[in-house]
């Protein structure tokens, strides 16, 4: 697994009001939230990435308004809902 490190000045965790758990927190589901939306990475792997479960990551997914689904067209859509 490939590890990565990045600096945050102190000012930031001040303002923030962050401890450098919580900043770390937060920069693991950031990336793990920017790999799915941009990338198309799984939600296993991102859920990986974010130290969460899957299940708590699609929650996570959801608070952010991003949607675990994706239909091409309105037809695609209508006849999903039609079939649920």
């Amino acid at each position: 697994m490939c590890e990565l490190a990045i600096k945050i000045p102190d000012a930031v965790l001040y303002d923030t009001r962050m401890t450098k758990e919580q900043a770390l927190s937060f920069a693991k589901r950031a990336i793990a939230l920017g790999y799915y939306t941009q990338n198309g990475v799984s939600i296993g792997y991102c859920a990986q990435i974010a130290g969460m479960t899957e299940e708590d990551f699609i929650k996570y997914l959801g608070e952010n308004h991003v949607s675990i689904f994706h239909f091409d067209d309105e037809a695609e859509f209508l006849e999903e809902m039609k079939n649920a």
